[in-house]
């Protein structure tokens, strides 16, 4: 089968969906089956994916994208629910993030994912919060591409640090201890927002990059390292000294 993959607004690129091959290290293979035992525990758990569902990936270039990526391409592949699922890079102009393209469309063909590049510009709002403008433009460009393919799910990789992390900020600051939710159908549009890597911790998905030989994308956001996540990620350490099994605590109050 062949697929169309646009790098630019001028060059195409066409190419045939190979199938995923097994892996053969045997912990890179223990740990992607533990990987797709949880994916597909977490999509059936909270009904993500249902037949006929036209899956739009956010695919930044981080690890957490790409391991969505895979594991939603292994799913396409499998007859029950059937799936197609599409992903796409938004740049922004203003943000001199250095994506390797040639890597990116490389890696979702061998996933058998179309791939497709939006660029996007902050229209002269730079005075506004810069973390609050690039989050705010990168999603109105996935919900046009979203449109535009006629896709029903928009999938972000947020995992379960993402979640807990989310969960302390709005009880610290918002004095509510709610956090992102699995899936999310929004009233304006018909797209529902779903979070396959909910159930997922990151140090899985931070070895799992490292043994599939992952590439990292060259970061140059100036505001990267400014996060209250990262405090957010020093605290649930600090909490883990009172209790080893905090985060699984803090994932219980926040499902029941």
């Amino acid at each position: 089968m062949t697929y169309l993959c646009s790098i630019d607004n001028e060059h195409l690129l066409y190419f045939s969906i190979p199938m995923i091959q097994p892996a053969i290290d045997p912990a890179l293979s223990q740990l992607q089956n533990k990987l797709w035992r949880t994916f597909h525990h977490t999509c059936k758990t909270y009904s993500l994916l249902e037949d006929g569902d036209r899956v739009l990936v956010g695919l930044s270039g981080g690890k957490d994208s790409l391991a969505l990526v895979e594991l939603l391409g292994r799913q396409a592949q499998i007859f029950k629910p059937r799936i197609e699922v599409v992903a796409v890079h938004v740049r922004v102009k203003e943000r001199k993030y250095m994506s390797d393209l040639t890597y990116l469309a490389s890696f979702c063909k061998e996933a058998g994912v179309r791939f497709i590049v939006r660029d996007t510009a902050i229209a002269g709002e730079e005075k506004k919060d810069p973390c609050f403008l690039c989050s705010w433009y990168r999603r109105k460009a996935l919900f046009e591409v979203a449109r535009e393919e006629q896709c029903n799910k928009l999938a972000f990789g947020h995992h379960k640090d993402d979640v807990l992390h989310t969960a302390l900020l709005n009880l610290i600051y918002v004095g509510r201890y709610s956090s992102i939710e699995p899936a999310l159908a929004l009233d304006k549009m018909p797209l529902t927002l779903i979070r396959p890597l909910y159930d997922i911790d990151e140090k899985d998905i931070l070895q799992y990059a490292s043994l599939r030989g992952y590439v990292k994308q060259q970061a140059l956001c100036p505001f990267e390292k400014h996060s209250q996540r990262t405090q957010m990620e020093h605290l649930i350490e600090q909490l883990q000294k009172l209790n080893p099994n905090v985060r699984e605590s803090m994932m219980h109050a926040l499902n029941r």
